[in-house]
C-alpha cells in the first residue's frame, strides 16, 4: 500500500482522485491547498504527491519548490494550462509528471503506478564513477560535480544523464531513452524527453556538448 497525498483547492477533484486511489489500494491523505501541503509534508512522509497548480495560498508551483527542499518524494502535477513554459517549469523544481486537466482519473492512476514503480525500483546504483576533466559524475552518492562544485539537478536529471553516461558512447533512441528513463507504460510524449535534455545541457554547463542530438533518432553522450 503506497500513501498518496492529493492536493487540490475542489473538493469534487479530491474525491474523484481519492475513489479511484483507495479502490487501487492506495492510503489517501488530502490538502486543499498548497501550504496545507507543504506543512503535511515536514511532518510526515508520502509516496507520491498529485499536486494542483492553481490554488489559493500557495500555488502548486511554489509548493512543490518548498517540499523539494527536503524531499524527493514524487511530484506529479495538475494543470489546466497546457503551455510549454509551465511544463518546463514543472520539470525545473522536480516535477515528475504531468497531467493537463480535464484528465481521465484512470489514467492518473496508471500514471501513479507508473511512477511508483519506477521509484521502488530506484536505489541499485552501480558503485562507481564517471570522471571526465572537470566532469565528475558519482552513481552511487547520485552526485554531479563540476570542477569540485555540486550541481543541482531534478531527481528524473539525474536519472537521464546516469542512463546516458552508463551508456556512453551509444546512440540512445527516443523510445530507449523513455522506456528505460520514464518506464515502458509512461503515458507522455516527446516533448518531456526533450524538455529534460534542455535542462540537462543547461545544468551541465560547459559539457552541454556531450549530450548529441542524434537527428531523427535520437541522443548519444559522448566524450571524444
Amino acid at each position: 500500500m503506497s500513501k498518496l497525498l492529493i492536493v487540490d483547492d475542489e473538493f469534487r477533484i479530491r474525491e474523484l482522485i481519492k475513489k479511484y486511489a483507495i479502490f487501487e489500494g492506495h492510503s489517501v491523505f488530502e490538502a486543499e491547498n498548497g501550504a496545507i501541503a507543504v506543512k503535511m509534508c515536514k511532518e510526515q512522509e508520502f509516496d507520491l504527491i498529485i499536486m494542483d497548480i492553481m490554488m489559493p495560498e500557495l500555488d502548486g508551483f511554489s509548493a512543490s519548490k518548498e517540499i523539494r527542499k527536503s524531499s524527493d518524494t514524487p511530484i506529479i502535477m495538475l494543470s489546466a494550462l497546457g503551455e510549454e513554459y509551465d511544463r518546463i517549469h514543472g520539470f525545473e523544481i522536480g516535477v515528475d509528471d504531468y497531467v493537463v486537466k480535464p484528465f481521465s482519473p484512470k489514467e492518473l492512476i496508471m500514471r501513479v503506478n507508473a511512477v511508483l514503480k519506477r521509484t521502488n525500483q530506484t536505489g541499485n546504483n552501480e558503485k562507481d564513477r564517471f570522471i571526465y576533466k572537470g566532469l565528475c559524475v558519482d552513481f552511487s552518492a547520485r552526485t554531479v560535480e563540476i570542477d569540485s562544485e555540486r550541481i543541482n539537478m531534478t531527481p528524473k536529471e539525474y536519472d537521464l544523464f546516469f542512463f546516458m553516461v552508463k551508456n556512453k558512447g551509444l546512440a540512445l533512441s527516443r523510445e530507449t531513452l523513455i522506456s528505460k528513463v520514464w518506464g515502458y507504460d509512461f503515458f507522455g510524449d516527446d516533448r518531456t524527453l526533450d524538455t529534460h535534455i534542455k535542462l540537462l545541457r543547461k545544468s551541465l554547463k560547459d559539457y552541454s556538448g556531450l549530450i548529441v542530438t542524434l537527428r531523427g533518432v535520437g541522443y548519444r553522450f559522448e566524450t571524444n
